[in-house]
């Protein structure tokens, strides 16, 4: 069985990281809670230019790829494509 591949949703502040971690809970049955995190801008020391990612440790065949990307848009953000 191959090993799952993160997915990755990038968004723009914590606020929407926040609240796309939130609707993921709710809409999906996934196995671990998503995981935020805080990634710095190349080069950039100030905490106003980060982005915020959300992290699932879930294999792809339990959520839809395009519903992540249509989710994290929502909140002006883009899911990582690997």
């Amino acid at each position: 069985m191959p090993e799952a591949t993160p997915l990755i949703l990038v968004l723009p502040d914590r606020d929407a990281a926040e609240e796309v971690a939130a609707e993921l809970t709710d809409r999906f049955p996934l196995p671990t809670e998503p995981q935020l995190v805080r990634e710095a801008l190349a080069g950039e020391d100030d905490a106003e230019d980060a982005q915020w990612l959300v992290v699932l440790e879930d294999p792809p065949s339990t959520v839809d790829p395009a519903a992540l990307a249509a989710l994290a848009e929502e909140h002006d953000g883009w899911l990582e494509r690997s």
